[in-house]
């Protein structure tokens, strides 16, 4: 039979990975917390996901939980987090669990950590356009990426809270601040447009949907999203109704399910979808996996405009390469134009904001 100070040095290890450790005075009880496998028992990266507790941020917490590449996954929020927690680290995959609640807590979630996700803020309802979700969502990205700026300066950082036209100029302004901006680390999340831009071509063609590649560009707001319906794989053409239709529904995929959910929500679940799909891109190009390419909105030439979303190859060190946008046809170059005097005031606000 095994002795009492065993079983309760086990007991310690099973509940370490719900908190962070507590460090308590010396004799106090064997039961307290420790780091045990919070430090990361598989190799991996460290994952940490600020706004866990939300729409989006719950089903990205269970879904990163579940990917293999990563071996500590940090779930941070102002609220809920403790219960987001406890529920995630009962899924029996090997990434350890840590939950953090509070401003209090941010450096903490943030110190030692590959990849940052921030999906925190708050959500579009109906009639919102995402403009109206400027002065909160700002303010909140804002003290994220101060917190980023201190504890885990060299960390790939996805940017979900909208707008992200303006949410990723924010990030870099703030990085400038701190004198650590790598735009190479900083990409603003747009996967949600490629997924769906897959899912509505694959309808009209009657492909499966893993089957078809739609480089989506500019932006990740309304008439920003520009679907290259020329490029996409496996080739492929339109009739102007269908390339009418395919680019609205794409640009206008947000307002579907906001007005669906009637006040309930918006894209929460597909956009967590989206996000580990991009996330995972980004892992395995840490890992040096080679030819990892995905759309992203990032530092740019590819325009006039200093941020652009376009296909990237994603590396060790973040965005690697940035491809151009290639041949476009007349649609997509009316599109263009009015995609980037729609991006450059975004942008401008964005970049305004961080400088008050």
């Amino acid at each position: 039979m095994e002795s009492g100070g065993n079983v309760s040095h086990r007991i310690a290890r099973i509940s370490a990975h719900l908190n962070p450790p507590i460090h308590s005075q010396e004799g106090t009880s064997v039961l307290m917390r420790e780091n045990c496998r919070a430090k990361g028992g598989l190799p991996g990266f460290k994952v940490a996901i600020l706004g866990a507790a939300g729409g989006i941020g719950q089903p990205l917490a269970m879904l990163m939980k579940m990917n293999p590449l990563v071996s500590v996954l940090h779930l941070y929020d102002v609220v809920n987090t403790p219960g987001v927690t406890s529920d995630i680290s009962h899924m029996d995959t090997g990434a350890v669990v840590r939950g953090f609640l509070g401003k209090e807590q941010l450096e903490e979630a943030l110190t030692g950590m590959d990849l940052v996700i921030i999906p925190a803020g708050v959500p579009r309802k109906p009639g919102m356009t995402r403009d109206d979700l400027f002065n909160i969502n700002a303010g909140i990205v804002k003290t994220l990426c101060e917190g980023i700026s201190k504890c885990c300066p060299k960390a790939i950082v996805n940017v979900i809270s909208n707008p992200v036209n303006s949410t990723v100029p924010i990030a870099a302004e703030v990085f400038k601040k701190a004198g650590i901006y790598d735009p190479r680390r900083l990409l603003g999340v747009t996967m949600l447009d490629v997924v769906r831009a897959n899912t509505f071509v694959a309808e009209v063609l009657g492909l499966d949907p893993r089957e078809v590649n739609v480089p989506v560009v500019g932006g990740h707001a309304g008439v920003t999203i520009l679907p290259l319906l020329s490029q996409v794989k496996p080739p492929c053409s339109f009739t102007a109704e269908e390339t009418e239709y395919l680019t609205s529904r794409i640009q206008n995929g947000g307002t579907e399910v906001v007005e669906a959910k009637a006040g309930a929500g918006s894209a929460t679940l597909s956009m967590a979808y989206a996000a580990v799909k991009f996330a995972d891109a980004c892992l395995r190009g840490l890992r040096g996996d080679a030819g990892v390419v995905e759309c992203a909105f990032v530092s740019s030439q590819v325009t006039e405009l200093p941020f652009f979303a376009t296909r990237v190859r994603l590396g060790r060190k973040g965005v690697e390469e940035i491809f151009p946008l290639g041949p476009l046809n007349e649609y997509e170059r009316a599109g263009l134009e009015k995609a980037k005097k729609e991006l450059a005031g975004s942008i401008e606000k964005g970049v305004a904001f961080a400088r008050k």
